[in-house]
């Protein structure tokens, strides 16, 4: 039996959510050994690198797990809350919070491990977020989060980096419509960028601490 073709796009959250479907419904019982590749692919439409990404995001979840020489192997029918979707599931608030414990220390650490390329790039991201400040709230807030990544990215601690990513795409789609609420157009990261370029990391932490402080109070506030 088929398992029915996809649309275009996006490919890969399909196919994973056809194949988790196919698992949590029983048609592969723990134990079993899934298709190969092309087999799924032709079931799906699909290609087979868009099949592979699929299965890993199924491993990731713990439902399937790869045997050298054997194939896919079916390990559990209740799949593991991956931290992403723990994200999605907790307050504005609460991820803003964690997000500000991240980048205060992440700020910190920029400031005596900072390469002039890291600042290169800070001072361009922060010109780009001069200029959509201009355009619609969801550019704007793509611009300040790459500013902000790029401060994350100048502690050269790949963990921060990491996490930083993933807290990313969760706030963007909270913030975009919370951009005139929360005032963020109206802070200006210019004097952090300043401090983490000439080194004075508690400078840099205290005011992007005082800026994560004023944004989440209006968060609180907002309805």
């Amino acid at each position: 039996m088929p398992l029915g073709s996809l649309r275009p796009s996006p490919l890969v959250e399909q196919a994973t959510e056809h194949l988790r479907e196919q698992i949590l419904g029983g048609r592969w019982p723990v134990g079993t050994r899934l298709p190969g590749e092309t087999a799924l692919a032709a079931s799906l439409g699909v290609g087979r690198s868009t099949v592979r990404e699929a299965v890993r995001a199924l491993a990731e979840a713990g439902l399937v797990k790869s045997r050298q020489g054997a194939g896919v192997f079916v390990i559990s029918t209740e799949p593991q809350e991956d931290f992403r979707a723990g994200l999605r599931r907790a307050a504005v608030a609460e991820v803003y919070e964690a997000r500000a414990v991240l980048e205060v220390q992440a700020a910190r650490l920029a400031a005596r491990r900072r390469t002039d390329e890291d600042v290169a790039g800070m001072v361009a991201a922060l010109a780009a977020r001069r200029l959509a400040s201009a355009r619609g709230d969801a550019a704007f807030v793509d611009a300040d989060m790459a500013l902000h990544a790029a401060m994350v990215a100048g502690a050269r601690n790949s963990v921060l980096t990491d996490l930083f990513a993933e807290f990313a795409p969760v706030l963007r789609e909270a913030l975009a419509s919370l951009t005139g609420v929360l005032g963020l157009r109206e802070a200006d990261p210019a004097a952090v960028v300043s401090a983490i370029a000439s080194g004075d990391g508690p400078e840099a932490a205290a005011l992007l601490n005082a800026e994560f402080s004023a944004t989440l109070t209006r968060l609180k506030g907002a309805p």
